[in-house]
């Protein structure tokens, strides 16, 4: 089996297949070999569970899950890293390597056609900095059976996905996470555990995913649509960005942030998701 965390073994088993590393799709693999195994262990994938990783680059992260889990199921984008994926991952019969973008893969088929047999599934990536939020949101809302979805993101992002709702660093993202899972920080990785280094440094974030949502909002697609109008000015009141992204009369927002018990001078950030699901419920009424 390769050691994939070793410089010269990367670029050895890279060049052997005339591969070199793509900075347009964000390929910063992991050199640091404490990183993936407790990627995987503070997972909690078990050996009945199922994973699907995305973006596994050269199988580093890949092999340490392919140890513990049941199936694996690696979807990977860029089509030079097959050949060499087919190479680091030979000696593992439990991973199926496919050559698709996650954003426009049939999930539901997927899941079904690979993990059948196992308990439970897990997602588990380390993921392009630039696509980070709109495969998480994709993920979340799909609906699909996922257990948890662990993945390596920049710090800031995951700051921002895990941030407690009704604090400052929140915004409609992290209310987002919140209405369908328990985001929690796992731990903090370095630049210098990636070649080549990022400019910024990382962290693994575990979301876990809720069997239904934190709160149940009579439309759901317009209470999103609330949070998003809210936060969409941050330095001005919520009444500002709502009468705006809702095109309501500003006496309207007046009137439903006082029927839902708040201060019609609050900001976005100072509201929970029960205030901010009362607030969505009480401007429904006035549609």
């Amino acid at each position: 089996m390769y050691n994939l965390t070793d410089i010269n073994t990367i670029k050895r088993v890279m060049s052997r297949h005339g591969v070199t590393f793509s900075k347009a799709l964000g390929q910063n693999f992991i050199i640091d070999p404490e990183v993936c195994p407790e990627i995987v262990r503070q997972s909690g994938v078990t050996e009945e569970d199922g994973v699907l990783e995305i973006g596994p680059g050269v199988g580093v992260l890949t092999q340490e899950i392919a140890k513990k889990a049941k199936k694996v199921v690696a979807l990977e984008l860029d089509t030079r890293l097959i050949p060499v994926l087919a190479d680091t991952l030979e000696d593992f019969s439990n991973v199926d390597v496919i050559n698709a973008d996650v954003m426009k893969t049939d999930l539901p088929g997927l899941f079904e056609e690979n993990f059948k047999d196992c308990i439970n599934i897990h997602v588990i990536a380390n993921l392009p900095y630039y696509i980070t939020s709109p495969i998480i949101m994709m993920l979340l809302e799909s609906n699909l059976p996922i257990k948890a979805i662990t993945v390596m993101v920049q710090k800031e992002a995951g700051e921002r996905l895990c941030a407690r709702v009704g604090s400052r660093d929140a915004g409609a993202v992290s209310v987002a996470v919140n209405y369908y899972s328990v985001a929690e920080e796992l731990f903090f990785v370095p630049r210098e555990s990636f070649m080549p280094s990022p400019n910024v440094d990382s962290e693994v974030i575990k979301l876990s995913v809720r069997e239904t949502p934190a709160i149940n909002p009579t439309d759901e697609k317009f209470f999103f649509s609330v949070v998003k109008a809210a936060f969409s000015q941050r330095r001005k009141t919520a009444a500002n960005g709502l009468s705006s992204g809702l095109g309501m009369a500003k006496n309207k927002i007046f009137e439903a942030l006082t029927n839902a018990g708040l201060d019609t001078n609050v900001r976005a950030e100072k509201l929970t998701t029960e205030e901010l699901f009362a607030l969505s419920e009480e401007l429904y009424k006035m549609r």
